[in-house]
């Protein structure tokens, strides 16, 4: 394999590995690095993708499974359904749909690294010389997660307001209506979010996420959905955790022939945690631009995505009301009311939250 590639992207995720797809159709040298062994690991991620991200990109059927709505909970777990007609969520395999990612990143010619950590990195005349992989790039990508290490290399912006999330996967876990995303508002047990319980891929995934340094409490969540669901039967299977940026675009996202992505580049909304769609979409728009770049001598891609990047003003306002940790009380009082629940409805079924005309417009008609 050579040393020399017109593009290095630094990251296995949803963004790197669309990113690197995409750059490599349309006739680029690419190599992705990864310090993981192998596809799927570790994952940080509960892998739910909304309709607008499922549009994006076709993930093959025996990786998901469609949610058609969600059922939220009060602390004293009142509830309430919510949906939109022919929206829909993809509870996934997430470590299923990395591998087939990985797996589609090749069969378009890139060449994937795995078990090797970017450590440095320098611009000379030329391009960009990585100290570890030794390789030679003309553009860089991080796509490399919340602690971006490209990132500090390069003096770029750094997430810097973060949840931590925890989740467990189950089987045999009974009683869980499978055409619902169960979410539990509860301040006490997760400060600044929320706990879930998704009917998944062959399995349950039960988590909770909260502020970083106000550790949200798995075993309160758990303690607490023994009343809501059947676990005389359920077996652990798996646990994981890791962090969740909050704070919005990281500025600045690029610098001469580098750029940022994915969760590296904060592109992760600040109410919902959700980042799986917008590592889709400019995944594949950084992979088309930096094409354009590199072989016909198109404008600077870090410029153009700098301002198509979301800035998520409005959910930014949301999370900082999310972070006054707001009583229990009054999450008991107020989700049954209209404002409260056509204020949900917005957030989860209108990736464009309160500037979502057709959210408004949907709303106004009683759908």
């Amino acid at each position: 394999m050579s040393d020399r590639f017109d593009l290095v992207v630094v990251g296995a995720g949803f963004a790197g590995l669309v990113c690197a797809r995409v750059a490599a159709e349309r006739g680029l040298s690419v190599a992705v690095i990864e310090r993981k062994q192998e596809p799927g690991l570790q994952l940080h991620t509960t892998g739910i993708v909304v309709k607008e991200a499922a549009e994006e990109l076709q993930i093959p059927r025996q990786f998901t499974r469609a949610v058609p709505g969600i059922r939220l909970y009060t602390p004293r777990l009142r509830q309430i359904d919510l949906e939109s007609p022919g929206y829909y969520f993809l509870a996934t395999d997430t470590a299923g749909v990395l591998r087939w990612l990985s797996g589609e990143a090749e069969r378009a010619g890139a060449s994937l690294i795995y078990g090797v950590a970017f450590e440095s990195a320098r611009l000379e005349a030329g391009g960009i010389i990585l100290d570890s992989p030794a390789l030679h790039a003309r553009y860089l990508v991080g796509a490399d997660g919340a602690r971006s290490a490209v990132a500090r290399c390069f003096g770029l912006g750094v997430n810097r307001r973060m949840l931590v999330g925890v989740e467990s996967e189950y089987v045999g876990v009974a009683d869980i209506d499978p055409d619902r995303l169960h979410c539990f508002l509860d301040t006490d047990l997760s400060p600044g979010y929320l706990g879930w319980a998704v009917p998944g891929v062959g399995v349950t995934q039960i988590g909770l996420a909260g502020r970083l340094g106000a550790k949200p409490s798995a075993d309160g969540l758990a303690e607490k959905l023994a009343s809501v669901f059947d676990f005389s039967r359920a077996r652990l299977v798996e646990r994981r955790s890791g962090p969740i940026p909050v704070g919005g675009r990281v500025q600045p996202v690029a610098t001469e022939n580098v750029l940022l992505l994915g969760d590296a580049a904060g592109l992760v909304s600040p109410l919902t945690a959700g980042g799986i769609h917008p590592a889709f979409r400019y995944g594949r728009r950084a992979g088309e631009l930096i094409a354009a770049h590199l072989r016909h001598g198109g404008p600077d891609p870090g410029s153009i995505l700098a301002r198509e990047y979301p800035g998520y003003r409005w959910k930014s306002l949301l999370r900082h009301a999310l972070d006054c940790d707001p009583p229990n009380w009054l999450y008991d009082w107020t989700l049954g009311l209209p404002p409260m629940r056509a204020l949900a409805q917005l957030i989860y079924f209108h990736h464009e939250g309160l500037k979502s005309r057709a959210g408004w417009r949907a709303l106004l008609r009683g759908r």
